[in-house]
């Protein structure tokens, strides 16, 4: 049921296709906590009103470090926060209207449901009426109605998440700030909140920077994704650009799964390169970044862009199956090159297939537009 957002809820507007004005805004953000190695690094960044932008990256990549910093709970070195227009560099914590979810949910274990989520009404002095109507209505978005006098170690853990959301919406924040909110659930249980959660963006228009270790929970949600790798971002693009074109070979291998080959620019014509293998094979794809001719490159290629009819298609290799992995919807198949690159290809299981047997030869083949060539130092 689509939600019709209140007097006390904002409406947003901007999504990661509308060019309206930035909103949160990062300029030459630095962090560092011992004055050598920088855990965020030049940082710019402008996020849209109303838009979903997910922070993505492994361990240690700076992701929570910056969401710290536009939370206040950590300060920048270098560099300034915008938000609305307004510097946050002199603005403490309690005071930037922010709404915080984090993955502990962090809720109180003495207090109700209905307690949790007026907590932050309470600090800000709105009490009786006014704020057992936000609380209603929080509870509502979350579709946690009739839990109002339960405490958190009587209901789930999903259940719980929803309470530490209703609790982020319920004072109207200007941004709402999620930390790994899904990562101590089940895999069943993050897949229905992702979308859960994406609707309620959707309806209430708010603006939301969320951060994540998981792709499929970034792709899934977001309007655009920032990539962040050793403190720096990498690329920032909606899902789809960020799959189907990434700019650096380290975005290509993080997002999704990737077959990579090396070898040697031999040409470079417009929008085609051409690199040779180890085993003379030239393979053609398509350049990103410095490429020059002579220099070692790394091809990307998806697992579900190999076929194994490749007659009319610009690249063909031989290879010999070693594994068939079924996985339901779809069967991993392990080739290794006469080379010995390893590969795999993902092929839907539709009926009547007849599938292949280990140490069976077959020929493979991709087009050059979904081969991605990097620079080897980037990869």
């Amino acid at each position: 049921m689509a939600l019709e957002r209140d007097s006390q809820l904002r409406p947003g507007g901007g999504t990661a296709e509308t060019p309206n004005p930035a909103y949160v805004q990062f300029h030459d953000v630095s962090k560092t906590y011992d004055g050598v190695r920088l855990a965020v690094a030049d940082l710019n960044l402008a996020v849209a009103r109303g838009e979903f932008l997910t922070f993505l990256g492994p361990s240690g990549s700076g992701k929570t470090t910056a969401l710290m910093m536009l939370a206040g709970f950590e300060q920048p070195t270098k560099g300034d926060i915008i938000l609305a227009g307004r510097s946050l560099s002199r603005t403490p914590p309690h005071r930037r209207n922010m709404g915080v979810v984090f993955q502990s949910y962090a809720l109180f274990p003495h207090m109700t449901v209905a307690e949790n989520v007026a907590f932050p009404l309470k600090v800000r002095g709105v009490r009786g009426a006014e704020a057992a109507e936000r609380v209603r209505r929080a509870l509502e978005i979350v579709r946690l109605t009739g839990f109002d006098d339960r405490r958190p170690g009587k209901i789930s853990g999903g259940q719980q998440q929803r309470v530490a959301l209703a609790r982020a919406l319920v004072f109207d924040p200007d941004v709402v700030l999620m930390d790994e909110p899904l990562g101590a659930l089940d895999k069943r249980l993050r897949a229905e909140l992702e979308l859960e959660i994406k609707q309620i963006q959707r309806d209430l228009g708010i603006t939301v920077i969320y951060v994540t270790h998981d792709q499929t929970e970034a792709l899934t949600m977001s309007d655009r994704i920032a990539v962040f790798n050793d403190g720096m971002v990498q690329q920032v693009a909606p899902p789809q650009e960020l799959y189907e074109r990434p700019q650096t070979a380290f975005v290509a291998n993080f997002i999704g799964e990737n077959n990579r080959l090396s070898g040697v620019v031999t040409a470079l014509d417009g929008e085609t390169c051409a690199v040779r293998l180890e085993d003379e094979t030239i393979l053609k794809a398509t350049p990103v970044g410095e490429l020059k001719a002579g220099a070692r490159a790394t091809l990307s290629v998806r697992p579900e862009r190999l076929t194994l009819k490749p007659a009319k298609l610009d690249n063909r290799l031989a290879a010999q199956v070693e594994q068939l992995i079924y996985q339901g919807d779809h069967t991993r198949i392990q080739m290794r090159t006469s080379a010995g690159e390893v590969l795999f290809a993902t092929l839907p299981n539709a009926a009547g297939r007849v599938l292949l047997a280990p140490g069976e030869a077959l020929e493979v083949g991709w087009r050059a537009a979904d081969c991605r060539a990097f620079a080897e130092d980037g990869a």
